[in-house]
């Protein structure tokens, strides 16, 4: 199983009135990254898969610690965890060499915007997603069921 790495720069401008990284801006790191993973990395040229575009069903997330302005950038670790006919659940974790700083999920829903509604996860699409799939969920509980730890930032 393979995770997708992305390197997501701070800005300046991500801190609050509190002096760490707003929460919503955990957001826009973990759409970075999605966007990287499903559009970037995805199959080849030619390929027509993820085209079209995706719609996002759900975000969870659970902030493990306060994350603080520097140079350096965050890693945003990205994995899947489900994938059904017409979804798929995209797991995340922010970090670096010493923290985790959250722990995140989406439910993607692959779009044909042209027609107005979800359309279904390709061979093509499957074959990718399959290669990064784990099923160690994100948030909530870790794999031997027990609940994750999360602090209030």
């Amino acid at each position: 199983m393979a995770r997708h790495l992305y390197s997501c720069p701070l800005r300046w401008s991500d801190m609050d009135a509190f002096g760490h990284v707003n929460n919503a801006v955990f957001i826009r790191y973990l759409e970075e990254a999605r966007i990287d993973f499903m559009f970037r990395l995805a199959p080849g040229e030619g390929s027509t898969s993820f085209q079209g575009g995706s719609v996002v069903a759900r975000h969870e997330i659970d902030y493990l610690r306060p994350l603080v302005h520097r140079h350096a950038p965050v890693t945003v670790e990205t994995w899947v965890t489900r994938l059904g006919a017409a979804s798929l659940t995209v797991a995340y974790e922010v970090k670096d060499e010493e923290h985790v700083y959250v722990r995140a999920s989406t439910v993607v829903v692959p779009f044909d915007f042209e027609a107005g509604r979800p359309r279904r996860i390709t061979a093509e699409e499957r074959m990718f997603l399959e290669e990064f799939r784990d099923g160690e969920e994100a948030v909530g509980r870790r794999g031997d069921g027990s609940p994750k730890e999360a602090v209030a930032v």
